[in-house]
């Protein structure tokens, strides 16, 4: 390996051993793979104390550098998120190989049997801010799906990335799989995300992870194609047949449970007609649970709520805060959306299914949801065991990008002497 203060040197190392590993990786049968992600989880499960002692120095790198609450708990391992981290491996070690998968296949008059089967991608390129659990769910994926994988984990989650990181390496080892299928970009210099967003013909996606600030980043200096959205920006709009248990139960979930995670509601869309039978008490359990509730003129009237300014609506809080607005109708709420989302994930709440189908034809987010929190909006619990991000783009994958998704596909084409008139 080249010496880390080389950085085009090192990158360009890191490229062609990625590209030789997507070559062999392309043609590995299912089992092997299976073997490589099961064996990683347990070797994560079996150093999860040391992965701790290197998260703890994550977390006090951290905590030195100032970084929010939200950033901390997605930095945070506990016994019980490794514990996660080892189920998703095993999920996705469970799933159906995608690579070989026949789409559709038809005959020709001409003669022709044509098939269109899921092929990988080659090399994907992921650049990840706190969360060191990325490593394994990318690394995960990318292996399912016959990819190559280049890592590159941020400054706050160094410690803990390695240490996971070397877990999959030995999976690999185990199923003899190349080593080079799954690498680290072993420094925190900012260097290495500036050369993999150049390294065209090398790295075949870019997928970032992380805030507004690494994502616009990369769209906007990238030069190979990138999975990516920006914000979470998650609405959820209470209408005016929403019953009252399911709304309180999901709107309390879709905020509190995580704040820092994109899938977290960070606006309340009230119909007025329930703001007295359920809006008010939707505030105040906000507020009794210690969410700052950043309101228009209507809900102000609720004690202790603070005024929205124009800059509330369309902001991703990550924290402890939320949004909230009174609408006259459905219509209205998904005017609102459509103005301020950033096509991630938003919600109704409604026994009306009429309301649901309107909700649900007229907004185009990656993922709507009925009756349901927002934290739902995760590969995992999408059946994908894991996800490498949610994509809000609208070419070739939207929402929880799994296995499936980073995949392209390749025409197979069988005649008998077949010749074009």
């Amino acid at each position: 390996m080249k010496d880390h203060d080389d950085i085009p040197a090192l990158m360009a190392e890191i490229g062609s051993c990625a590209q030789a590993a997507a070559t062999e990786l392309a043609v590995v049968g299912p089992k092997r793979k299976r073997e490589a992600l099961l064996a990683a989880a347990d070797a994560v499960w079996a150093n999860r104390a040391a992965i701790l002692d290197e998260n703890e120095k994550d977390l006090e790198f951290g905590r030195d550098k100032g970084i929010s609450d939200a950033m901390m708990d997605r930095l945070r391992l506990t016994e019980g998120r490794i514990s996660g981290i080892v189920e998703g491996l095993r999920a996705v070690a469970a799933q159906d190989d995608p690579v070989g998968e026949v789409m559709a296949e038809w005959d020709m008059e001409s003669g022709l049997h044509i098939r269109r089967v899921r092929t990988p991608l080659g090399v994907v390129g992921v650049i990840y801010e706190s969360r060191p659990n990325v490593t394994a769910d990318a690394g995960a994926l990318c292996l399912k799906s016959g990819n190559a994988v280049i890592l590159r984990g941020g400054s706050e989650s160094f410690h803990s990335s390695r240490a996971i990181h070397a877990c999959l390496v030995d999976g690999l080892k185990a199923a003899g799989l190349p080593e080079e299928a799954i690498q680290l970009v072993p420094t925190r210099d900012r260097a290495a995300v500036s050369e993999m967003l150049g390294m065209t013909g090398v790295i075949d996606v870019i997928v970032p992870r992380g805030g507004k600030g690494l994502v616009g980043l990369v769209q906007q200096e990238a030069r190979v194609p990138v999975f990516a959205h920006l914000e979470g920006i998650v609405h959820i709009y209470v209408d005016r047949e929403a019953d009252p248990e399911k709304a309180l139960r999901v709107v309390m979930n879709a905020k509190t449970r995580r704040t820092g995670i994109c899938g977290a509601a960070e606006c309340l869309l009230i119909h007025r007609d329930v703001l007295d039978t359920i809006g008010q008490g939707l505030v105040r359990a906000l507020l009794d649970a210690g969410v700052e509730v950043r309101a228009d003129e209507t809900l102000q009237a609720i004690k202790g709520t603070q005024a929205a300014s124009p800059e509330d609506w369309g902001r991703e809080y990550l924290d402890r805060v939320i949004a909230a607005r009174v609408v006259d109708d459905i219509d209205s709420a998904i005017g609102h959306i459509r103005e301020h989302h950033s096509q991630h994930t938003d919600c109704i709440i409604t026994e009306d299914d009429a309301a649901a189908e309107r909700f649900f034809a007229r907004l185009d987010s990656a993922i709507l949801m009925r009756n349901a929190s927002t934290q739902f909006a995760d590969g995992g619990e999408f059946g994908m065991g894991a996800e490498i991000g949610i994509a809000t783009g609208k070419m070739h994958a939207r929402g929880p990008v799994g296995a499936a998704q980073l995949t392209s596909f390749k025409y197979l084409v069988d005649g008998d002497g077949t010749v074009r008139d």
